[in-house]
């Protein structure tokens, strides 16, 4: 599939650079489907000769989209659109109201929903004697039809009725605040490792490829722990953005 002849208009009295201006175009025509996954783009000679650019300055366009995941070069092929990976922003949020509100399509699969004592160390996390019984939760999460994390979770049996039903239909921290439960804060640490055969048959992937891992301590508005959570999900669809400041 080869994109039509592009016609982007350029502001060139702008402060905001050209090269900028054209990642912009393209990233949001990505996004919203108008170029979908396979698109190819036409030569870069030509295309930068009709929107009046140097070579350089398209080049420089194309690499920023290459480095954000929304284009790849193939030898051979050229340059080509691939499907954009769910990004999310590193706060106290649920991946399911995430997903949902970047039109990503979400659905769950709820693998294990028991009530059972949690190893020592979770239990420590939830700040509850060793043997007391807690929700243990183990759900597949999709973007659209793809497999996209696989997400543990413990919780306070106090807290809230859990159900598989409820579980799918709606995100864990929907739930919680719907039971009177105000999420406040959360510790939480992100890492990287490769899937185990079980993990990796689940979210589609090979065995040893890349995830991202995510740990994570929730507390509400009383310093109550609420949520100790254990989340990987695939590198190849996924990642974290964080906003830093000086």
């Amino acid at each position: 599939m080869t994109e039509p002849p592009l016609s982007i208009t350029l502001d060139r009295s702008s402060p905001v650079p050209l090269y900028f201006q054209v990642a912009q175009e393209l990233e949001h025509r990505i996004q919203n489907g108008a170029m979908p996954a396979g698109t190819r783009l036409e030569n870069e000679v030509l295309l930068a000769g009709r929107l009046g650019l140097s070579r350089p300055t398209l080049r420089r366009a194309i690499e920023y989209l290459v480095d954000r995941g929304l284009l790849v070069r193939k030898r051979g092929v050229g340059t080509q659109v691939v499907r954009p990976r769910v990004r999310r922003p590193v706060e106290l949020s649920s991946l399911y109201d995430d997903l949902r509100q970047a039109g990503q399509n979400p659905r769950t699969e709820v693998l294990r929903l028991s009530v059972e004592p949690p190893p020592d160390a979770v239990a420590t996390s939830l700040e509850v004697a060793p043997g007391t019984e807690v929700y243990v939760l183990e759900r597949l999460r999709y973007a659209g039809e793809e497999p996209l994390a696989l997400m543990h979770n413990y919780l306070p049996v106090d807290l809230v009725p859990l159900t598989e039903e409820a579980l799918t239909e709606q995100s864990l921290y929907k739930l919680l605040r719907t039971a009177g439960v105000t999420l406040k804060v959360a510790s939480q640490s992100i890492g990287a490792r490769g899937a185990t055969a079980a993990e990796a048959r689940m979210l589609g992937e090979s065995r040893g490829a890349p995830l991202l891992t995510m740990q994570r301590t929730a507390y509400d508005d009383v310093g109550r722990v609420v949520e100790v959570g254990s989340h990987v999900y695939r590198a190849s669809r996924y990642t974290f953005e964080l906003t830093l400041t000086g």
